[in-house]
């Protein structure tokens, strides 16, 4: 991608660049108080890390053996699966009950099920196998990219691979394996997730001072108020009570205030927009003394929480076990550093909890699934508020409903998380998608090609 001849300008509404991407620190020690990972097997994310000057800082997970706690103990994360949804019940012995694992052999009696153009991951998935399946397994998993209810998340958009092979497929076990081996036959080289040493959140910084040395122009702590068309471009009235112009704009905001913005001149997209609802987490980090912790945690990188245990936590990370990064700077300091997060769709009540009750009901949580006792000589609370988009069923068609009336609008692009994929490097592509048909578009300037947009 190039921009030649543009002059780039990003309005952020924050202090910071970064968005849900977020470096910070507790007791002195580096720590994300974000998205920790990126998905490696995207090029997207590790190719930006690389072209800003952190190739040399990405890092493989030290460990990347995790657990489910749920009946009462932590069990080990079983193997062969897609997304939660098992090849056989032999894999999911101990994490089932013995009735949950016997209704997964049902699977191959069923009649073939019609899918149609899109269906809940957790609905399908239950008929096929069983609820113990979704409820102890899918839902976590699925929890973990988008707190979301597993009963409502489309499996077109969250486990595309899984979808098709289902359409394949009598057997939701049989379409499984096909998704597992078409999985192996590609290549696989390197590790599955990457982290950043100092922590994803410095990528955006980074990002941001190569922007910068590049011409471009971030204004933070200034919000877009306005979106309007006027001589063959746009004008853009801000909080700064300023109007600016520009042959083409990029909406990335969150869906509510990208319907707002598209309510005058686009407003059967801002509808579509609209109706995008989204979940709020929290993030709890906590810095224990490591001779309190010696002989405490079990083995492994963390732990998911199903929501059906009751529990109030849904994940626990060992940060000082997943990020050989973590474990250097925090054991400098006699540290070691865990976090948990808080909050599911539908299920958003603990989240507006005081800081220190949050920080009690995660020590309860963890000291009964690994016995730790200790306290924390330092906690912080993050909250996403509104943080995650949910996809439910039919997501994708709105989303091509959303980009067919954007088109319409010469020199308008949305991108982000709202629409084709929540994770970083799916954003990244996004994003470069939508500057790569702006840097297409003739301006007003050159009257074709590349040239001196804005």
């Amino acid at each position: 991608m190039t921009t030649a001849g543009w002059r780039v300008t990003l309005l952020e509404a924050a202090a910071r660049v970064g968005g849900k991407l977020r470096a910070g620190e507790i007791a002195g020690v580096p720590v994300d108080l974000g998205a920790e990972s990126l998905l490696a097997r995207r090029p997207e994310a590790a190719d930006l890390a690389r072209a800003v000057g952190l190739g040399d800082r990405l890092q493989p997970p030290a460990t990347a053996s995790a657990a489910v706690w749920t009946r009462g103990a932590l069990r080990p994360m079983p193997k062969g699966h897609v997304m939660g949804v098992p090849a056989d019940a032999e894999s999911l012995a101990g994490l089932l009950s013995p009735e949950g694992l016997a209704r997964i052999d049902r699977d191959r009696e069923l009649p073939p099920a019609d899918l149609g153009e899109d269906v809940a991951v957790g609905r399908y998935v239950a008929d096929r196998l069983g609820r113990e399946v979704v409820d102890r397994l899918v839902e976590p998993l699925l929890g973990g990219v988008y707190a979301g209810d597993a009963y409502r998340i489309s499996m077109r958009a969250a486990v595309p691979r899984l979808f098709e092979a289902a359409r394949r497929h009598t057997s939701l076990l049989d379409a499984v394996r096909a998704a597992l081996e078409e999985s192996r036959a590609q290549p696989q080289d390197g590790p599955v997730f990457l982290g950043i040493a100092g922590g994803v959140g410095t990528l955006p910084l980074a990002v941001a001072d190569a922007v910068r040395a590049g011409g471009g122009e971030l204004r933070t702590g200034t919000r877009a108020l306005g979106l309007a068309r006027a001589d063959g471009g746009w004008r853009v009235r801000t909080d700064r009570d300023e109007v600016l112009a520009a042959d083409a704009v990029v909406i990335a905001t969150p869906a509510w205030s990208t319907a707002e913005l598209l309510a005058a001149e686009c407003p059967a997209a801002a509808a579509e927009i609209g109706r995008i609802e989204y979940a709020s987490m929290a993030l709890v980090t906590l810095a224990f003394r490591r001779t309190d912790l010696e002989g405490v945690l079990p083995d492994g990188s963390g732990f998911l929480v199903p929501a059906a245990d009751g529990r109030t936590i849904k994940a626990s990370t060992f940060s000082g076990r997943k990020w050989r990064w973590a474990d250097e700077a925090s054991a400098d300091e006699g540290l070691f550093l865990l976090r948990t997060s808080v909050g599911r769709y539908g299920d958003e009540d603990h989240i507006h909890r005081e800081d220190g009750e949050l920080v009690e009901v995660s020590l309860r949580d963890l000291g009964a699934a690994t016995g730790l006792a200790a306290r924390p000589v330092a906690s912080t609370v993050t909250r996403w508020i509104g943080g995650l988009p949910q996809y439910p069923v039919g997501h994708l068609a709105r989303t091509a409903r959303i980009r067919a009336e954007v088109a319409k609008l010469p020199g308008l692009e949305v991108c982000g998380a709202a629409y084709d994929g929540v994770g970083i490097p799916a954003c990244i592509a996004d994003g470069r998608r939508a500057a790569d048909v702006i840097i297409a578009m003739p301006t007003r300037a050159t009257g074709g090609g590349e040239g001196a947009g804005q």
